[in-house]
């Protein structure tokens, strides 16, 4: 959880500061940008069960 806490402060300051400096924000649209990730960590959950099941 505290990663978790962490990761999201550390975005919170990166989107302050962008928009403080007047920069464009570095990150997707929001939709996009969450099912994007989440199909990378999904992705990340099958393979995992791909190597563990040819073991």
């Amino acid at each position: 959880m505290r990663e978790v806490l962490l990761a999201l402060l550390a975005g919170f300051l990166v989107g302050l500061l962008f928009k403080v400096l007047k920069l464009p924000l570095p990150a997707p649209p929001v939709l996009a940008g969450v099912m994007g990730v989440l199909g990378v960590y999904l992705g990340g959950l099958f393979a995992d069960r791909i190597i563990q099941f040819f073991q």
